[in-house]
């Protein structure tokens, strides 16, 4: 179930070839996700067929294989957290594809290499709090620490700690330098990056790297 209309026939012509296999895909065939034993997907498709249980009492455990382009830490955080079995980024191998198919089938998981590498490293850094998130997403907005406190209700000192705690996190040597790390790693987009104000906002340590 693709939203790609070319992806999903190109899905469907792989998975097909191999006997193992009855192959339907979602806008030929839509009642076939209620007995789906694997579906194959875009992102956001799959982590929507991913939280939707079963109606059926007696359906098959749905298991749900993502392919996609989407490789940012917290998108394959959010996949592997919804329930998602399985994450392969588009380009991969018409193998790669089979094998992740047939895994996911005998109920295991399948996460590609990269994949795999980037889970991992982001399992080894200290995650930002749900505050530091916010505080990180309006320091790339351009806001200052008066802006960021008023916008959300707290006091200055209290973005100085979270500001000196994110920075830490992302081992940053400046508060711009902590957007670029935090864009990279996927922990904000590049379009929130994009509303930046043009503002005197007291960066005066703006250091890229």
């Amino acid at each position: 179930m693709h939203e790609d209309p070319v992806m999903a026939a190109g899905l469907r012509a792989i998975l097909g070839e191999h006997a193992e296999f009855a192959v339907s895909t979602h806008a030929a065939c839509p009642q076939a996700l209620s007995v789906a034993h694997v579906v194959v997907a875009d992102y956001q498709s799959g982590i929507a067929a991913a939280r939707q249980a079963p109606q059926e009492r007696y359906s098959p455990a749905r298991r749900v294989l993502i392919v996609t382009q989407f490789d940012k830490e917290w998108e394959v955080r959010m996949a592997m957290d919804s329930g998602v079995h399985g994450y392969l980024l588009q380009g991969c191998s018409a193998e790669e594809l089979v094998k992740a198919a047939r895994l996911l089938s005998q109920g295991l998981r399948y996460l590609s290499e990269s994949v795999t590498r980037c889970v991992a490293d982001s399992l080894s850094r200290e995650s930002l709090t749900g505050r530091e998130t916010d505080v990180l997403r309006l320091l790339a907005q351009g806001c200052c620490n008066k802006s960021i406190a008023r916008e959300l209700g707290i006091g200055v000192g209290t973005v100085k700690t979270h500001v000196k705690g994110l920075m830490s996190k992302l081992d940053a040597t400046a508060r711009t330098h902590a957007v670029v790390v935090a864009t990279q790693r996927g922990l904000i987009s590049a379009s929130q990056r994009a509303m930046a104000r043009p503002q005197n906002n007291g960066f005066h340590n703006a250091a890229f790297q």
